[in-house]
């Protein structure tokens, strides 16, 4: 199958990596022929402040490269660590063509096609896919899997 871009980039946390992460991650597959997956570093979620704790880097890295292998999708993606949202992509020898996003980074995406644009430089495609609902039609995150309302699959727990 054709691939629509030659290099594609996602970017994110991937903690407890779930149905949410894993459409993202087959969405940059299906549309980029090398995907560039920007994971947030210790140093970025510490300033993130998020409401739960995060699993150290090195984890993340582990469950995301199982979750590759296991798709056999290793050889086509290059994770590298982030420390704010620009992921390497406001260089001006940055390979990267397209964003895959989901709705609820759509801004971040956006910002940094300002940025961009500000230095100089050409807009990045932006693809957008629709947040991962659970069982009780409230989207899949991992703040709502780390309170014990759902799994990584969606379905409700208490």
């Amino acid at each position: 199958m054709q691939k629509k871009f030659r290099t594609v980039g996602i970017g994110g946390t991937f903690d407890e990596l779930h149905k949410g992460h894993r459409a993202l991650l087959m969405k940059a597959f299906e549309i980029g022929d090398l995907v560039i997956i920007g994971m947030s570093s210790d140093k970025f979620v510490e300033e993130m402040s998020k409401p739960h704790l995060t699993a150290p880097f090195m984890q993340r890295l582990r469950e995301l490269g199982k979750f590759l292998n296991e798709h056999d999708l290793s050889r086509r993606a290059h994770v590298i660590p982030i420390d704010d949202i620009y992921g390497g992509v406001l260089l001006t020898d940055s390979p990267i063509e397209a964003l895959v996003v989901s709705k609820e980074t759509e801004p971040g995406a956006m910002e940094i096609n300002k940025r961009r644009e500000k230095l100089g430089l050409p807009h990045l495609e932006v693809v957008v896919i629709d947040m991962v609902p659970s069982e009780n039609h409230a989207f899949i995150s991992t703040t709502r899997i780390k309170r014990g309302e759902i799994d990584r699959e969606g379905h409700v727990l208490t």
